[in-house]
C-alpha cells in the first residue's frame, strides 16, 4: 500500500464527507493504493455516524473510536499502530489542510528519501495576536531547543516513512514535537515544505492560548527526556554533587574557624554560614534521592494503555 492518510478528530461532523472526497479524488487521480484513518477522540457529534457511513461505501476508510477524549498524541499513536502505507500523512479534520499536497509529500519521502517531511503553513489564515504570534515564538524556542530546524511544528500536515510511526512513541501532548522524537529515534533526514493554509471552513478551533502554555511546558519535558531521559543520575546525581560540596565546604569552613580560628567567637549555630551548609547538604541528598528514583523507574516501568477505543471499523 502506497499512503496511510492519519486523521484525528473532534466534533468535525460538518467537514469529514468534503474532507473524505477531497482526499479520495486526489488518491484515484495519482493512481495512489490507499487507506484513510480516522480517529473519533470522543466526539460528541455525529462525526462517527458520519464515518461509519463512510466505512460502508468505501473499503478503504477505517475507523477508531474512542471511549472518551484522550487527545490528539494518543489518537495519532492509534493511527500510526495501524497504519500499513508506505509513507503516512497526517492531516486534520477542519479542511485547513489542503490533501493536493500530498502527491508532493509523497514523494519528498519515496523519490528524495526523507524520513519525515514537515508543512509549514507561510502564509495563515489565523489571528494575528492569537494564533500567529504566539506561534512564531513558540517554534522559534523548539528550534533553539531541539536543533530541529524546522519554522511551523505545530502544522498539522505532515509525511512520514512508515519506519519513522512505527519506532516513535507520541504520548502526552508530545504530538507537537513528533519530528523532534524522530530526530531523538535516528531519523535525522527531515525536511518542510511549504503547503497551502486554508480559512477554518466549519467550527471554531478547539484550541485555545493554553496550548502555547501547554507546548512550552512540554518542550522543557522533552528537553529533558532527550538528554537525560535514559540516564537520570547524570542530571540529579551532578546536582547533588554540586550542592552537597558547596554545603561541605561551608560546614568544613565553619569547622576550621571554631576550632583553629576563632574558638570564642559565637557558636555555629547563630552563624547564616550553618543554615546554607545545613539547606545546600540536604538538597544535595534529595537531588541524590531524585536521581536513585528515576534510574529505579526507569527499569521497572511498564507500559500502560493510554486510551479505551470503544469501536473499530475495516480493520
Amino acid at each position: 500500500m502506497n499512503i496511510s492518510v492519519v486523521i484525528p478528530l473532534l466534533n468535525e461532523q460538518e467537514s469529514l464527507k468534503e474532507l473524505y472526497d477531497w482526499i479520495a479524488k486526489v488518491m484515484q487521480s495519482n493512481r495512489f493504493s490507499y487507506e484513510i484513518i480516522f480517529i473519533d477522540d470522543g466526539s460528541t457529534d455525529n462525526s462517527w455516524s458520519i464515518i461509519k457511513q463512510l466505512s460502508k461505501e468505501d473499503d478503504n476508510v477505517k475507523g477508531i473510536r474512542f471511549m472518551k477524549n484522550f487527545g490528539k498524541s494518543q489518537a495519532l499513536h492509534a493511527g500510526f499502530n495501524k497504519a500499513k502505507g508506505d509513507v503516512v500523512i497526517t492531516m486534520d479534520a477542519d479542511l485547513q489542510d489542503n490533501p493536493d499536497e500530498i502527491p508532493e509529500l509523497y514523494d519528498m519521502i519515496v523519490n528524495q528519501n526523507y524520513d519525515l517531511v514537515s508543512g509549514w503553513k507561510k502564509k495563515r489564515y489565523d489571528s494575528v495576536l492569537t494564533k500567529n504570534l504566539p506561534s512564531k515564538l513558540f517554534n522559534w524556542a523548539a528550534r533553539k531547543t531541539s536543533g530541529v530546524r524546522l519554522n511551523d511544528f505545530n502544522c498539522g500536515l505532515k509525511a512520514y516513512h512508515v519506519d519513522v510511526v512505527k519506532n516513535i512513541d507520541v504520548n502526552g501532548e508530545m504530538h507537537r514535537y513528533i519530528p523532534v522524537l524522530a530526530k531523538n529515534a535516528g531519523f535525522s533526514n527531515i525536511g518542510e515544505k511549504v503547503v497551502q493554509h486554508q480559512a477554518r471552513k466549519y467550527g471554531e478551533t478547539k484550541f485555545g492560548m493554553n496550548r502555547f502554555i501547554h507546548g512550552f511546558l512540554d518542550l522543557i519535558t522533552i528537553w529533558f527526556i532527550s538528554r537525560f531521559g535514559r540516564r537520570p543520575m547524570h542530571l540529579f546525581g551532578a546536582l547533588g554533587v554540586l550542592m552537597f560540596g558547596i554545603g561541605f565546604a561551608f560546614a568544613l569552613y565553619l569547622g576550621i574557624d571554631k576550632l583553629f580560628i576563632n574558638p570564642t567567637g559565637r557558636l555555629i549555630t547563630q552563624r547564616p554560614q550553618f543554615y546554607i551548609a545545613l539547606a545546600t547538604m540536604i538538597i544535595g541528598t534529595q537531588f541524590f534521592v531524585a536521581g536513585f528514583l528515576g534510574e529505579i523507574i526507569l527499569r521497572t516501568k511498564e507500559s500502560k494503555q493510554r486510551y479505551l477505543v470503544k469501536q473499530e471499523l475495516n480493520f
